[in-house]
């Protein structure tokens, strides 16, 4: 495991699950404990560390919400889907550990990984504490400053070029200003300082359980009116597909031919409204209208699954009432 993987370390504000060989931790069971149990509904994150390749899972309230991946080099977002399919069934390899965490600092940590940094004047010393806080107070800066130190992140969130609140990896027991300060006394080489303006909310990606459903109605959709003689209601699905594509980039979550589908980062507003525009310009073109109604013909492949639909607010968005 690469230096830069294995000495990954965030902030935290309790322990959940100590650092733990993953051999010894059954991870999906871990994630449903932290769902269904209701004192286990926290808000955190899951590090596994795994021999070429560190997974980040997101979780608010128990519910796994966003992922990302760290190769050594670069952070990138990924679907909770795929980051769990990196997991082996059964690892050799690899650690876990799962930390309690702010909704604050889960969404300092997503913006460090998933979003450009706002840039530094070039002539601006940021490795050096006294140059850089005097920078951020003189020009008043409101936002969050990430310092790198040593592969340990911490994160300084700022109002008017003061610090509000510091979330820092090192373990407690000294000031804040002495723990800050103990950061930039390391080597230069191994410390990074970048910013942002202050975070939003963590995203949350659609659930994968609702990324299923869809890609299942859009399937039924697509055999059911094949179904009633129109061969070429395949090639149909597709083309509205690609012609929807540039506007709903997330419609490479279903596929009508060959092609596998890609896992989707989006989230579930986004994702509805494309699989509604989708399901709007399929059924004009493809359906029967005289011989099957078009609520008649999506009530019956949405029925079973009517009340996922309703929650993500699917019926809001098409023109036909179905439930």
């Amino acid at each position: 495991m690469p230096a830069s993987i294995a000495g990954m370390r965030f902030p935290y504000s309790r322990i959940l699950l100590p650092r733990t060989r993953l051999a010894y931790v059954h991870l999906r069971n871990l994630l449903t404990d932290a769902k269904r149990d209701r004192s286990a509904r926290v808000s955190g994150y899951v590090v596994i560390w795994l021999p070429d390749e560190l997974l980040l899972l997101y979780m608010q309230r128990g519910e796994v919400v966003n992922a990302t991946s760290f190769d050594g080099k670069a952070w990138r977002t990924i679907s909770i889907v795929t980051a769990l399919a990196h997991v082996p069934a059964e690892p050799e390899y690899g650690e876990v550990c799962f930390h309690e965490a702010d909704d604050d600092l889960l969404s300092c940590m997503f913006a460090a990984q998933a979003t450009p940094a706002e840039g530094w004047p070039s002539e601006l010393r940021v490795t050096d504490p006294k140059v850089l806080f005097s920078y951020l107070m003189a020009t008043t800066f409101d936002g969050m400053v990430e310092i790198e130190s040593g592969a340990h992140a911490n994160y300084l969130l700022l109002n008017d070029g003061t610090v509000d609140h510091a979330y820092l990896a090192a373990p407690n027991g000294r000031t804040m200003v002495e723990r800050v300060t103990d950061l930039f006394a390391r080597d230069a080489r191994g410390l990074h300082v970048r910013r942002w303006h202050r975070p939003g909310p963590l995203p949350a990606q659609a659930p994968p359980a609702l990324v299923q459903a869809y890609r299942e109605l859009a399937a039924a959709l697509v055999a059911r009116v094949a179904s009633a003689g129109r061969d070429s209601a395949p090639a149909i699905a597709e083309h509205a597909r690609a012609s929807l594509l540039p506007r709903h980039p997330v419609l490479d979550t279903i596929t009508f031919t060959e092609r596998p589908a890609r896992d989707t980062v989006s989230d579930a507003p986004e994702l509805t409204a494309a699989m509604a525009s989708w399901i709007q310009e399929f059924m004009w073109a493809a359906a029967d209208h005289e011989s099957s109604s078009p609520e008649q013909l999506l009530r019956d492949v949405v029925w079973e699954r009517r009340h996922i639909f309703q929650s993500a607010g699917l019926f809001d968005r098409i023109p036909w009432k179905v439930a």
